[in-house]
């Protein structure tokens, strides 16, 4: 049971504007916090403020203190359980409507167990559920945006209407209405409070601000000094429902920043850079924090860049503490002068605001990396992953040697003979084109990594008018896009006369959310995609996202690559990757002499002049002050009322999960795996994009049979990240990606073979035919399973397939811990071992027992039936993860705890 909390000795009391206030001073520890990352003195006043010694205890605030520990390098280091109780949870639409479907199940759940669906209310700490799934099906013209919108409430207004529902039905539920922006960027701009001030017991209690996210993405708050980082909507549900998370105390590795950018440089290269050198370095799992003098060359937005695709780099979290910059960022974007004193006066008193040019104030680290930053070269990554960084200088000869190199994230291993591939097709102008290996067919400054950074904005406006200026043309064949992240960036591009130019080469504003990078950039024209099927071209797509794996995108652009929204712009010009910018130029001028991208690139001078002018606190306020309002289609949304949610049974977006639906008050006894089938033979890097895709759904798929089953046709299938709140399209979406690499079927595709019948099947329909021959079913699959977004339903789906346990080399951090809320068994094979050198072909038969007094880390044996044993690490890390594991997941587990 709870207890009072040990450490009220060290609450103090602060006057700041006349206005009383009281804290936990951590700062009065002593030397051994004065060595503490900065990063992790917000889990230590966590901690310490929410000691109850049930949750939290006093072991909890010793082991953080004493963090200093924790050796990077130490062979002998022992892993340490500590619990953390973030400030607030912040959901986005995909994530946010499973969330609440789960949460109206569990009150059915309460219901038919105890018969008081009251019992259960979730104090949400501060869901935010932020819409970001416009799809983009208009390019090139003035009325996307509006078309998009209009589409978008066609296409969800069922999921809306919910998402409304659930904002009267549960506690503290914020929802952001759609066409507002994206998650990360309002998070960021609007949302973020850097110190709460929280009524307690008469008192106002100051303490840090702190976020988890169901986008793996919730890393940009970081940028702005907020610790914060993505968790499984899973995780999240319960972190609503209360309760704190187990986490092992990370190492922090010191990223020192020197030096100066270039004048030519952008804060998409540098975060190019460090994606890549972070990830040579390997920091999955730990968390990267940045100092140095290099620091305070950084705009906050430049920061938010690289603490946004943490992510792609393996981190938790990239950690800016807050400075003089910070404080002048919230000055910008609108913050009150009062608000921004007690931020101030707070981090002052506690020791947490950092002086990045004082070498006194550095913190011990486990490891310290530098960078110079006048190393930094203008990058694009590619063509298959975010950390493969390509100097431009580098381009066309790193593109030209993928085309031919050996299948692989930097190969298509094409014939010699097909290099020189093309064809022609008709465009509606009337004049006719052509395709070759390199053309770029997607081009799109998509929201997230960039669209918060004025600098790359501003500059991609800057460039647009220059060429502009010299004439310069984008082939309209290229499906041009401009998808900002919050109509802040619409408001400053306007405002310094940018647009124009932006719109006449075809980067129109098409909407205000996810949109490219998640595979949301429409179909191709069908004449192109015929051309570029017929004659087996590499064609590309140039995006100024954050990640660019295969099949993400688009599924006619084999090569994408990461860059700049200046680059984006530059290589729709250029209408290829396959080009050198120092030799080759972009077009002519009328006396004959070549115009280079040289004569068209804004410096960082030039750029920074015109984001002083128009970047002003008043653009925030007015954007900013009615954005909870919505538009009047959102207004004018009617929703159900009422605790319990009135499902339909005829809907295909809103569905009661099957979840709890077998769910007992006792724990379910613990069943070992027996006569378990292999449904996936799988490699290396299989991402949650492979596992659950988000994007469209295909015509062929089982997904597409079940809608089709419904009476819809394929304009109404939308997609599977706006259909995450019906379980029954979900499963069969699940491992649907068209470049899903099965060993146990000859070709990429999402398909798997049977194997009593020895007949191949889509995967949902081998899971369901073992289903009924009640057969349990395990993948086998390689290193760094379950990377990319943080995707619930990656887990979710599997369960639903009937898959009981995972064996793989190693796990994304975020995806482990979705396992586990499901009620997977996580494996791991031991160091040195894998299913090629152990000689599994995933045809065998796997008995897996799990022990009843099994512990954190244990290793125990599986067995097969053709005489095969080997040994596996069982990745329950923690005794949080085994209470989950043994309640058959962390929603149950919830659920029964409620029950008490």
């Amino acid at each position: 049971m709870a207890q009072p909390n040990p450490f009220k000795h060290l609450e103090r009391k602060i006057s700041i504007n006349n206005q009383d206030y009281v804290f936990y001073d951590i700062s009065s520890l002593g030397a051994e916090f004065d060595q503490l990352p900065f990063s992790i003195r917000v889990l230590l006043e966590s901690a310490i403020r929410n000691c109850d010694n049930f949750q939290v205890t006093e072991k909890d605030v010793q082991s953080i203190l004493s963090w200093k520990g924790i050796k990077g390098d130490d062979a002998n280091k022992q892993e340490v359980e500590v619990a953390f109780k973030p400030a607030r949870v912040i959901l986005q639409d995909f994530t946010g409507v499973p969330a609440v479907v789960d949460f109206a199940a569990m009150r059915d759940a309460v219901l038919r167990l105890k018969g008081d669906p009251n019992k259960i209310n979730p104090i949400c700490p501060s869901d935010l559920v932020i819409d970001h799934s416009v799809q983009v099906d208009f390019s090139r013209t003035p009325d996307a945006l509006t078309k998009n919108q209009d589409l978008e409430f066609e296409r969800n207004k069922e999921r809306f209407t919910f998402l409304k529902w659930g904002a009267k039905a549960f506690n503290n539920m914020l929802i952001v209405p759609p066409g507002s922006g994206i998650v990360h960027q309002v998070n960021l701009e609007y949302l973020a409070r850097v110190v709460f001030e929280d009524p307690v017991n008469g008192a106002k209690v100051l303490y840090p601000d702190s976020v988890v996210g169901t986008d793996s993405h919730t890393t940009m708050i970081n940028g702005l000094g907020i610790l914060g980082w993505g968790v499984g909507g899973i995780e999240a549900e319960a972190v609503m429902l209360g309760q704190a998370i187990s986490m092992l105390l990370p190492e922090v590795i010191g990223y020192k920043l020197v030096g100066k950018l270039s004048s030519l440089a952008t804060s998409t290269d540098l975060v190019l850079t460090i994606t890549k050198h972070l990830r040579q370095i390997g920091v999955v799992g730990k968390f990267v924090e940045f100092f140095g003098p290099g620091v305070e060359e950084l705009s906050i937005a430049d920061r938010a860049t690289i603490s946004n695709m943490c992510p792609e780099y393996g981190a938790t979290v990239g950690f800016f503490p807050v400075d003089k910059n910070s404080l002048a960022y919230l000055k910008q974007t609108n913050r009150s002068d009062d608000k921004i004193n007690v931020i101030f006066k707070y981090l002052e008193a506690t020791k947490q605001l950092r002086d990045y040019g004082n070498a006194a104030q550095d913190p011990h680290y486990t490891k310290i990396v530098t960078l110079d930053l006048s190393t930094v070269v203008t990058s694009v990554s590619g063509p298959k992953r975010p950390h493969d960084r390509v100097a431009v200088s580098e381009m066309q000869l790193d593109f030209r040697s993928c085309l031919t190199n050996k299948i692989g994230f930097k190969g298509f291993e094409l014939n010699p003979d097909s290099l020189s591939a093309s064809g022609e097709f008709t465009w509606s102008d009337g004049k006719t084109y052509s395709l070759r290996h390199g053309s770029v067919v997607i081009a799109a400054i998509t929201s997230c990594t960039n669209t918060s950074n004025p600098s790359v904005m501003l500059g991609a406006g800057l460039l647009a008018q220059k060429a502009v200026n010299e004439n310069l043309k984008v082939a309209p064949y290229i499906k041009t896009s401009l998808s900002p992240g919050s109509g802040v960036v619409t408001y400053y591009l306007k405002e310094s006369g940018v647009i124009p130019a932006l719109e006449t080469l075809g980067f129109d504003v098409v909407g205000y959310g996810c949109m490219t990078c998640i595979g949301n950039s429409g179909p191709l024209e069908e004449n192109l995609v015929n051309v570029i099927e017929k004659n087996g071209l590499v064609c590309a797509g140039v995006l100024s996202g954050n990640r660019n794996f295969e099949g993400r995108i688009h599924p006619n652009t084999r090569a994408n690559y990461l860059a700049s929204p200046l680059l984006v712009i530059a290589y729709a010009i250029a209408g290829t990757v396959d080009i050198d910018f120092e030799k080759d130029p972009l077009g002519t001028r009328p006396d004959g002499s070549k115009v280079f991208l040289r004569d068209i690139w804004p410096t960082r001078q030039e750029i920074h002049a015109v984001e002083q002018k128009y970047v002003i606190p008043a653009m925030f306020q007015e954007v900013y002050g009615k954005i909870e309002m919505g538009s009047s289609a959102w207004q004018a949304l009617q929703a159900p009322t009422g605790k319990l949610y009135p499902w339909d049974g005829e809907s295909t977006y809103i569905k009661h999960p099957p979840f709890f639906e077998e769910m007992t008050r006792e724990l379910p006894p613990n069943r070992p795996i027996v006569g378990a089938r292999v449904l996936l033979f799988l490699g290396d890097s299989v991402t949650t994009d492979h596992i659950s895709p988000a994007g469209s759904i295909a015509r062929n798929s089982p997904a597409a049979r079940y809608l089709a089953s419904k009476n819809l046709t394929p304009r109404d299938f939308n997609s599977y990240g706006s259909r995450r709140g019906n379980d029954a399209i979900m499963a069969r979406g699940t491992f649907a990606n068209i470049r899903l690499v099965n060993k146990l079927v000859p070709n990429p595709g999402p398909r798997t073979l049977h194997i009593p019948t020895n007949t191949e099947l889509d995967v949902f329909d081998c899971a369901e035919q073992y289903g009924k021959e009640m057969t349990p079913l395990i993948l086998l699959v390689g290193k760094d399973y379950g990377s990319g977004s943080s995707r619930d339903w990656a887990a979710k789906g599997p369960y639903l397939l009937g898959i009981r346990a995972v064996i793989a080399e190693s796990y994304e951090r975020i995806h482990r811990s979705n396992l586990v809320g499901m009620g997977i068994i996580p494996l791991q094979y031991l160091d040195g071992q894998n299913a090629d050198t152990i000689g599994l072909t995933g045809r065998e038969i796997f008995n897996i027992a799990i022990p009843d007094d099994c512990k954190p880390g244990q290793i125990i044996t599986v067995e097969t039936n053709c005489g095969k044993k080997f040994q596996v690490l069982v990745r329950f890390d923690t005794e949080v993860d085994l209470t989950y594991y043994r309640n058959g997941g962390i929603l149950n587990y919830m659920i029964r705890k409620m029950l008490d």
